[in-house]
């Protein structure tokens, strides 16, 4: 069983993957932007999950960032910020996969990214720099 700090790490390394990941695809010539998407939403959501084992609470089993970013800030009220943002990523955990999902803009994809990045920013400045360092290993 990891303690406390490698489960934080595991699940922010796993983020950092997502966001690389996504990052990967945007920086090619014509980005499958609901690829990216996807994966902006997976890394925000790895991204919370880890921040609320720091904050020694128990994840919930969603893709719901609203919800889980709600879950956060009943211990941390200053991340209540990025809610509605977060709110933004939650359709794009599963709708990708499906025919009838409108393929995002690349103005709505890079959004996504943004939103990951200052979600990553704010939970980076909150842990401990061991967590940090190992996080941004990915």
């Amino acid at each position: 069983m990891k303690n406390k700090i490698d489960l934080v790490i595991s699940w922010l390394k796993k983020g950092e993957r997502d966001l690389k990941v996504a990052m990967r695809e945007l920086a090619q010539k014509e980005p499958f932007t609901d690829i990216v998407c996807f994966h902006a939403q997976q890394a925000a959501e790895k991204y919370l999950k880890g921040y609320l084992v720091w904050l020694d609470i128990e994840p919930k089993r969603t893709h719901d960032l609203e919800d889980l970013v709600l879950l956060a800030g009943t211990k941390d009220k200053g991340i209540l910020v990025l809610k509605d943002k977060l709110a933004e990523l939650t359709p794009f955990a599963v709708e990708p996969r499906y025919p009838e999902f409108e393929v995002p803009s690349l103005k709505d994809t890079k959004r996504a990214i943004k939103i990951v990045q200052e979600l990553k920013s704010y939970i980076l400045r909150r842990v401990p720099g061991e967590v940090k360092n190992e996080a941004d290993k990915g």
